[in-house]
C-alpha cells in the first residue's frame, strides 16, 4: 500500500470513527489538493429533513399511527410472543419522515421501555443519525419488523414475522418515507422477499413496493447495511455502514457533517 492509498485508508477509518460518534481523531489528515478540486461543490439549496406536509396532514398520520398501536398492536395476540411480552414497541419518530429506519425486533431493554432502540444498539444508531448524518432523532421514523421481544434476542421466526408484517407495511404506507434504511438481514429480507445475506445485499439500492407488486405504486429506495448490534461486535465493519449511509445521505440530499 503506498502513501496515498494509506491516507485514504486512515480518512475512511477517522470518518467512520466520526460516523459513529467520535469528538476528536488522534491525527490530522491533509486532503490532498487533488482531492480537494475533485469535490463537488456544497449546493446552495436548503436541506429539506421532513417532508413538506401541512399540519393537517401530519395529524392526520399521527393518528393514523395512534390508532394502529392502541387499537391493534397493543393487545395482539397473533403469535406466541405476546405471552412473554412485558410491553408492545410499535414505533417512534416523525409522521413527516423522509427516512425510516426498520431493524428486526425489539430487544430486553425495549420490550421494557416500549420504544425501538433505545438500548446499546440504539445508542449506536442514534449516534449514526445525528454526529454521521446530521439529523435529529425525532427527524426520522424508527420501528422494526415485530413489535414483540423475541425471547434472548433471537432473530424473528417466519410464523412471528408473518404475523407482524402487515403492522409494519401500513406503518410504511402512512408515512410514505423517500428512503427506507433496513437494519441487518431480517430487516432486508423480509422488507425485499430474499434469502440474500447483508453481505450480498448492503451498499446497493433496491425497491420496496407497499403493495407488494411491480404493478401497484411507485418504489420506496430501500438500503440494507449492517445492523448496530453487529456493528458492537464487529467494530472493522462500521466504515462499511458509514459508506451506506453516505449513499443514503446522497439520495436525501443531506450534506456530509464538516470534518
Amino acid at each position: 500500500m503506498d502513501t496515498a492509498q494509506l491516507a485514504q485508508a486512515l480518512k475512511d477509518r477517522f470518518e467512520a470513527d466520526r460516523f459513529f460518534g467520535a469528538d476528536a481523531l488522534p491525527v490530522r489528515i491533509p486532503t490532498a489538493q487533488s482531492q480537494t478540486a475533485a469535490r463537488p461543490a456544497q449546493s446552495s439549496q436548503p436541506v429539506v429533513r421532513l417532508q413538506q406536509l401541512d399540519e393537517t396532514k401530519i395529524n392526520d398520520r399521527v393518528e393514523r399511527l395512534r390508532v394502529i398501536d392502541n387499537d391493534e398492536v397493543k393487545g395482539c395476540t397473533k403469535c406466541g410472543l405476546h405471552q412473554t411480552r412485558d410491553k408492545t414497541v410499535f414505533g417512534v419518530g416523525h409522521a413527516a419522515a423522509r427516512l425510516m429506519f426498520v431493524g428486526e425486533g425489539p430487544g430486553r431493554d425495549e420490550n421494557a421501555s416500549g420504544e425501538p432502540f433505545v438500548g446499546k444498539a440504539g445508542q449506536l444508531l442514534t449516534k449514526m443519525i445525528e454526529a454521521g448524518m446530521g439529523l435529529k432523532r425525532e427527524d426520522v421514523y424508527i420501528c422494526n419488523i415485530v413489535k414483540c421481544w423475541p425471547p434472548d434476542n433471537r432473530n424473528p421466526a417466519p410464523d412471528e414475522v408473518h404475523a407482524c408484517k402487515n403492522y409494519l407495511l401500513r406503518q410504511i404506507e402512512i408515512i410514505n418515507p423517500d428512503v427506507i434504511v433496513a437494519l441487518g438481514a431480517p430487516a432486508a429480507q423480509t422488507l425485499l422477499g430474499t434469502s440474500d445475506g447483508i453481505g450480498r445485499l448492503r451498499s446497493n439500492w433496491h425497491d420496496f413496493y407497499a403493495s407488494g407488486s411491480r404493478l401497484v405504486g411507485a418504489p420506496i429506495p430501500v438500503m440494507p447495511t449492517y445492523h448496530p448490534a453487529y456493528l458492537l461486535r464487529s467494530p472493522d465493519e462500521k466504515k462499511k455502514s458509514w459508506a451506506d449511509l453516505k449513499m443514503v445521505m446522497a439520495k436525501l440530499g443531506l450534506p456530509v457533517p464538516g470534518r
